[in-house]
């Protein structure tokens, strides 16, 4: 998957989970479930861009840290707001699967930079 494959699959994901988070109940804990969801999913895109801008390699992995705490808090608002009942496991599965999806690809990537530093200084 190239970097312009990556940008439009984390806008698109942020896209849906936005639009998940408008579903939520206008609640006090809907609210907050809202705006905790549209963060960090919004994060993972936005970061995920950034990234692609950074001027060293160690910006670059941090960046891509950045992209994969947030592809995580995102999965953990999904689980809460279905643990709570407030979305359907058929609204939640699709995201929980890409939020995952995504934080493994970037995992393994950051692994991948890290592994090549280390064989470089030795």
């Amino acid at each position: 998957m190239n970097a312009q494959e990556l940008i439009n699959r984390t806008t698109a994901f942020a896209r849906s989970c936005f639009l998940l988070a408008e579903r939520l109940p206008d609640t006090w804990p809907g609210e907050h479930l809202r705006i905790q969801l549209i963060k960090s999913a919004t994060s993972v895109a936005a970061n995920y861009r950034a990234s692609r801008l950074a001027q060293s390699q160690a910006s670059f992995i941090s960046k891509l840290s950045i992209v994969i705490e947030e592809a995580d808090e995102t999965e953990f608002w999904i689980d809460f707001a279905l643990s709570l009942k407030l979305i359907s496991e058929d609204m939640a599965r699709p995201l929980k699967k890409e939020a995952y999806e995504l934080a493994s690809i970037f995992i393994s990537s950051r692994r991948t930079l890290l592994n090549n530093q280390n064989k470089s200084r030795n």
